[in-house]
């Protein structure tokens, strides 16, 4: 008889996790939210009181050895994902980890092999690939209704808002910049809606008054997919107006996606081909409710997390060439090496 009932302990006192991760996981029959870790008890505690949850620690070890936690959402910065994920392993938690799982992609297959050796699962947080828009766009891709895609563009250019700018845009060696925050969804994303995986990337970064020196504010990136198609992004976080969107295009025809790259179940998808144009129905779902009620699947035995470690790691490797090829001015090759 598959388990029903999961704890999970946040390692990180996030604003993800209280405005998206801890509802989603009540959303989940049996699920509870046993614990929260800080390395500031204060912080801990504090959390803890505000979102109901019913233990706070300031060490991983004790999270980790609370029984009642059977599964962990990790959102610390990034350079902590390692290290967190693989003592949540070897206690034998399941992981859900932020994105880029880690700061090189040695270390993300580190983690990947890791869970997979503890019998554990490992999920990363790209939220995108559960939105409504994309699922109902890579199925009228496999259907045959844009005919063979050529091209993408992906904009994913937004303003970061002063209460999560901090690390993001001072602390490179956290794994801060557009690149690593921004790029690394739209290329999961690009990957989910065309089943298709990117080779090469050539990219510019800019630095446009808002990240401290070392890091990048914006970015523009081509991609060169496996079967020949190529991929413009745009990410910013210094772009105020300029809406969100992500576009296919193909011998037989073209889909619209705007508004679709958000943590919100919004946006609409239309399909143009020879006889004009038409909306796509989607069926809109909060995306991390999505996300947790597969990945508790997965836990279960049933199937896999929405985006799996795998998946991580292919986001982290085209996320760094595209930062190599910023600053080396090349094309960078993406080899995420599974």
């Amino acid at each position: 008889m598959s388990r029903t009932r999961f704890g999970w302990g946040l390692i990180g006192a996030s604003t993800i996790a209280r405005e998206w991760v801890i509802g989603a996981i009540r959303a989940q029959a049996g699920a509870e939210v046993a614990a929260v870790m800080s390395s500031s008890a204060a912080r801990a505690a504090d959390y803890a009181k505000a979102n109901g949850i019913p233990k706070a620690y300031d060490t991983l070890d004790a999270l980790l050895a609370d029984p009642k936690v059977d599964a962990v959402y990790i959102s610390t910065t990034n350079e902590l994902h390692k290290e967190q994920t693989l003592a949540a392993a070897a206690a034998g938690k399941h992981v859900l980890c932020e994105k880029p799982l880690a700061l090189s992609v040695a270390d993300a297959r580190q983690m990947v092999e890791g869970c997979r050796n503890a019998g554990v699962v490992l999920g990363t947080n790209h939220h995108l690939r559960n939105a409504a828009s994309h699922r109902a766009m890579r199925a009228a891709i496999k259907a045959g209704r844009i005919g063979t895609p050529l091209a993408a563009r992906v904009f994913h250019a937004v303003y970061l808002p002063p209460h999560l700018q901090g690390w993001r845009i001072t602390r490179p060696e956290a794994g801060g910049g557009v690149i690593l925050d921004i790029t690394v969804h739209d290329v999961d994303t690009l990957r989910f809606v065309l089943d298709d995986d990117p080779v090469e990337v050539t990219a510019l970064a800019q630095s446009g008054g808002m990240a401290a020196a070392g890091l990048e504010d914006a970015a523009m990136a081509v991609f060169r997919f496996g079967s020949g198609l190529i991929a413009q992004t745009h990410d910013g976080f210094t772009t105020k107006y300029a809406g969100t969107g992500i576009e296919i295009h193909g011998t037989e025809g073209s889909l619209i996606g705007r508004d679709v790259m958000t943590q919100r179940p919004i946006g609409s998808v239309s399909l143009r081909h020879e006889t004009g144009e038409e909306a796509l129905p989607l069926a809109q779902e909060n995306l991390y409710e999505r996300a947790l009620r597969a990945f508790h699947a997965a836990m279960r035995g049933e199937g896999h997390p929405a985006a799996t470690g795998e998946d991580g790691v292919w986001s982290l490797a085209a996320g760094v060439a595209a930062l190599q090829s910023a600053k080396s001015g090349r094309v960078v090759k993406i080899d995420p090496g599974l």
